[in-house]
């Protein structure tokens, strides 16, 4: 694997955990890196979002699209 870049900003941690179990499924393999603080109490993460996922530019429209797919609603 070549060196992992950043392909989305994350929301929350939900979003996060969800994401990196779908992408276990699919063995796609990634990073989850947190903004978060203890110093700053999470302010960074208040500002920037939750954090960002890491992977191989080669897998970032899978993981973009996935992403898309969890922020939309359900049809009924």
């Amino acid at each position: 694997m070549t060196k992992p870049k950043r392909i989305a900003t994350l929301d929350n941690e939900i979003q996060a955990r969800l994401l990196s179990a779908l992408l276990d499924e699919e063995e796609i393999p990634h990073l989850l890196r947190s903004y978060h603080d203890s110093a700053y109490d999470g302010l960074f993460q208040a500002e920037r979002g939750w954090g960002h996922i890491e992977a191989d530019e080669r897998n970032g429209d899978r993981i973009l699209k996935l992403i898309a797919g969890m922020k939309e609603p359900e049809s009924r």
